[in-house]
């Protein structure tokens, strides 16, 4: 290993990085030698630090010129590409590196000209027909985090074989130092005013009387989500000021992801000490939108699937013909129900938003349980928190118009299409190798019955193309389990669903149904 760290040293293009390895004790260097950052879901992420399995200016630079290899070896030399950033521990070293490997490599680069929202950066590569765009962000991830976000096909999540094409394009790359780099100077402002154009188009109301309480969490979101809201309109928006200005240590939040316990206390006391009508969590990179409400007992977080299934009504009530909505296998199902009598169709796919902007022609509305919204498919191709911020304030408004509000809306659909409640359970473990293992024991003792109810069973390991993963599905007439190991985290998760019909306009008899199917779930979950 010696000789493998000194190679890296020697040809690592940062001064800093090199000095960082010098010195180090065996056993971390052994982590971080341990093996590359891997190539997957979207591109790279992990901790920003030194050596082949961190971000770093060494492993971005190499990176890079794997795609560009690749792009290169399908035709695309010459063509666009434009590289954008947030504001993390390293972001805009790592997006001028990017930059500077991709200009050297022939193509047309714009590097944006600032820190912004991975969003504005999904939409400048469909808006210019970019071959390609590349936003340096960890999303959500820990403050020692950063990444490498890669779109294609028209500002899409690169999928499979592509990722495993470039990762071993990535292999072949010669040391960074050696790599070439052209100076690159930032630009696209244009591109910005583009995106905040589009999104201050979303409306579909007038009303204009809402009060919103929005936080960014640290991120990037702020500014562009405030002068978005006020170029569609609604200027009576308060921030958390602790939280507004882009921060990368994070330094009101345990974790910067507004699911975690804890992340939107700010936002909640904001919200009730300015009598707000709705209030707004943007994760760090403003691709994901949690909305809050005030309701019988105060304010509180809609879920994922609450705020999914409001915007997809909405949406497909205002729109007609041969249309498409989409959710993933671990979503809520009542997505289905309710795009059944606009006469829409529906689709489920596995998780994540590479996978729902391709799920059929005519997509005018995804979302996934995980707070990510596309209110938009035909301009970004991806999860856009200030377009489902738009989107949602609109409804608040002309809701609020009509004297009512979005726990109304939600106690609508539930008696139109079923009470459907969620929940997750998740195991964590220290070996990969147990989950593997409670997988497979759980593909040896299928259960026949839960809750009283028979099961019936898919296996998505035996399915073919694009729903072929590591997942088993239990159903039965009242209760869906989805068990699959987690993409991101040694954990095995469990995604839980419940419905209930409600008989005589009950909603509570409903919920309490529900509830108590729900319960059978996770006692399954539980003892995985």
């Amino acid at each position: 290993m010696q000789d493998a760290v000194a190679r890296w040293i020697d040809d690592d293009p940062d001064p800093a990085t090199r000095a960082e390895l010098t010195g180090l004790p065996a056993a971390e260097l052994a982590d971080r030698f341990s093996a590359p950052l891997a190539f997957g879901t979207a591109g790279l992420r992990g901790p920003v630090r030194a050596g082949p399995n961190g971000m770093n200016v060494a492993v971005v630079t190499r990176t890079t010129a794997g795609v560009a290899a690749w792009l290169h070896d399908r035709c695309l030399g010459g063509s666009r590409i434009i590289v954008g950033r947030d504001a993390r521990h390293g972001s805009a070293e790592f997006a001028r590196a990017a930059a500077e490997v991709l200009a050297a490599a022939g193509f047309a680069v714009t590097l944006l000209p600032s820190a912004l929202p991975t969003p504005v950066l999904a939409h400048a590569c469909r808006a210019t027909g970019a071959a390609a765009a590349v936003q340096i962000t960890a999303s959500h991830n820990p403050p020692a985090d950063n990444g490498y976000k890669l779109y294609l096909d028209g500002g899409a999540q690169l999928v499979s074989p592509a990722d495993r094409e470039i990762e071993a394009a990535i292999a072949r790359v010669g040391p960074a130092r050696s790599i070439p780099r052209a100076p690159v100077e930032p630009s696209g402002a244009e591109l910005v005013e583009q995106y905040l154009a589009t999104v201050a188009a979303l409306p579909r109301g007038t009303a204009r009387d809402t009060r919103i309480a929005l936080t960014p969490l640290h991120g990037v979101g702020g500014e562009i989500a405030v002068e978005a809201l006020r170029r569609a309109g609604f200027t009576d928006v308060h921030v958390v000021e602790q939280q507004f200005t882009p921060d990368p240590a994070f330094p009101t939040v345990a974790f910067p992801n507004p699911e975690e316990p804890g992340a939107t206390d700010l936002l909640l006391d904001l919200a009730r000490s300015i009598g707000a009508d709705v209030a707004i969590a943007l994760d760090p990179d403003a691709d994901r939108c949690a909305v809050g409400v005030p309701g019988p007992t105060g304010w509180r977080m809609l879920r994922g699937d609450e705020a999914g299934v409001l915007l997809g009504d909405d949406i497909l009530s205002a729109t007609s013909g041969d249309r498409l909505v989409a959710t993933t296998i671990v979503s809520s199902s009542m997505l289905g129900r309710i795009a059944a009598p606009h006469g829409a169709r529906y689709a489920e796919t596995l998780t994540g938003f590479k996978w729902l902007v391709r799920a059929g022609q005519g997509l005018v509305f995804a979302y996934e349980e995980a707070i990510g919204l596309c209110v938009d498919p035909a301009h970004v191709r991806d999860k856009d928190g200030i377009s489902a911020t738009i989107a949602m304030c609109d409804l608040v408004a002309r809701l609020k118009h009509d004297q009512r509000t979005l726990l109304d809306e939600l106690d609508r659909l539930a008696a139109e299409h079923g009470v459907h409640v969620t929940d997750q359970v998740s195991r964590r473990f220290e070996d990969l190798d147990e989950i593997t293992a409670a997988m497979q024991r759980l593909r040896e003792a299928l259960p026949t019955q839960l809750g009283g109810e028979p099961v019936t069973v898919e296996d998505l390991h035996a399915a073919r193309g694009q729903r072929r993963t590591d997942a088993v599905i239990l159903r039965t007439d009242h209760l869906r389990i989805v068990v699959r190991p987690s993409g991101t985290e040694p954990k095995l998760k469990c995604y839980l669903q419940a419905v209930a019909d409600v008989v005589g306009g009950n909603l509570d008899a409903a919920r309490a149904r529900a509830e108590e199917t729900l319960e059978h779930g996770r006692g399954f979950a539980r003892e995985l």
